[in-house]
């Protein structure tokens, strides 16, 4: 278990996943469950709340169905209202709206996957990976998303990207592995001093041992991974399992000869890449030149 998340074999599809009818009432339907199990407790919101350290705001909002329900909020609900496993169960089913951004169904499994996973790859060509991006750069990337994100609803996509990279540090035994296009670093964003902490930022998450970046550099030519983004993982219990998405799309892929196809893609491509030490080089470099 981690983050109040079980990840069975039942939660692997057999296939690609298919987008919800109605994502929304997902949420609705958590937070009728979490405002039901508290009035049963006989807390008021704002007992309940300070019970489990978290605002009446953010409390009220799950409750209505207006916000994702955070996992802390998720596992001290459940001690505070007898650990009855529902809201545990319930979490891992909850979807946003159509119109919000990165939370597909197939995402939010492959999240899971990730937290207890014990291997980590991925490879990018189109901006640097979310587990690397400093707060400016991951800013840039929400605040150009189209439809526009509201003010609060991006404040909460901000905290959940920063979350999610202590990863990085949380898990000093776990593998992870990256491999990032030159020019992804290269691409402009903000002022220089945004691009400056961006490079600042990569260097220092890539740093641990742990971690590893590789940099596909510009005269590298033509690849085996041209097709686009993938991402790979390996669970405790052995399974491999990749993730790939596109516009508007993304897919969790179980089939074990299209994930070893993958694998082998990557691993060329991690022979083609320069070796870690060169590819701090290189980042340093391009910091320099600024």
């Amino acid at each position: 278990m981690t983050d109040g998340c079980v990840v069975d074999d039942e939660d692997v599809p057999g296939g690609e996943a298919d987008r919800e009818p109605d994502p929304s009432d997902s949420l609705r339907t958590f937070g009728a469950v979490m405002q039901a199990l508290r009035e049963h407790a006989g807390y008021s919101r704002t007992e309940f709340a300070d019970l489990v350290s978290f605002s009446k705001h953010t409390v009220e909002s799950v409750e209505l169905g207006r916000r994702m329900p955070d996992l802390a909020l998720v596992e001290r609900s459940e001690e505070a209202l007898g650990n009855t496993g529902a809201l545990r169960k319930a979490s891992k089913y909850v979807t946003r709206g159509r119109g919000d951004v990165g939370l597909a169904a197939w995402f939010r499994q492959w999240a899971r996957l990730e937290r207890v996973a014990v291997s980590l790859c991925t490879y990018e060509c189109r901006l640097v990976p979310g587990l690397l991006q400093s707060e400016g750069y991951a800013r840039a990337v929400f605040e150009g998303t189209v439809p526009v994100a509201p003010d609060s609803q991006l404040e909460e996509f901000m905290a959940r990207r920063m979350e999610r990279q202590r990863m990085l540090f949380e898990r000093p035994t776990t593998p992870f592995s990256f491999i990032v296009e030159e020019h992804v670093f290269r691409r402009r964003f903000g002022d220089v001093e945004q691009m400056r902490g961006m490079l600042d930022h990569v260097l220092e998450r890539s740093a641990p041992r742990n971690v590893t970046l590789q940099v596909v550099p510009l005269e590298a030519g033509l690849h085996a991974c041209l097709d686009g983004p993938v991402r790979l993982l390996e669970t405790p219990k052995g399974q491999r399992l990749a993730y790939s998405e596109g516009q508007q799309n993304g897919r969790l892929i179980s089939d074990p000869k299209e994930v070893s196809l993958l694998c082998q893609r990557y691993d060329t491509l991690r022979s083609q890449a320069l070796n870690a030490k060169d590819s701090r080089g290189l980042l340093e470099r391009l910091r320099g030149e600024l």
